[in-house]
Parts: structure tokens; C-alpha cells; sequence
């Protein structure tokens, strides 16, 4: 019975553990890339912007 007890606390402890650590990522800003390079690639104006600036 004392297993049990001891399973919840340490499960408790690491859902908190996870919970802090996803609430530190939102606030540095791991989260804040709305466009990401998949996306990227199907915008043809910056692409061909890109390209063109590259070359001078």
C-alpha cells in the first residue's frame, strides 16, 4: 500500500516537473516561430527575393 502512495507523489512531482518546463519554453520563446522553413519555401516572392539579393 505504501507503493502506491509513494508512485503518486513521485508522478505528481514529475507532471509538475513537465509542466514547469513547458511553461519556461512558452515564456523564452521556443514556441514563437509562427513560419517555419516548410512554410517558408511556398512564399515565391521571398524566395525570388532571396535569390535576387543573394547574387549581388
Amino acid at each position: 500500500m505504501q507503493i502506491i502512495v509513494i508512485l503518486i507523489f513521485v508522478s505528481l512531482v514529475l507532471a509538475g516537473l513537465f509542466l514547469g518546463a513547458f511553461l519556461w519554453a512558452t515564456k523564452s520563446g521556443q514556441f514563437d516561430d509562427y513560419q517555419s522553413p516548410s512554410v517558408r519555401i511556398l512564399s515565391e516572392e521571398e524566395t525570388i527575393e532571396n535569390e535576387i539579393t543573394n547574387y549581388e
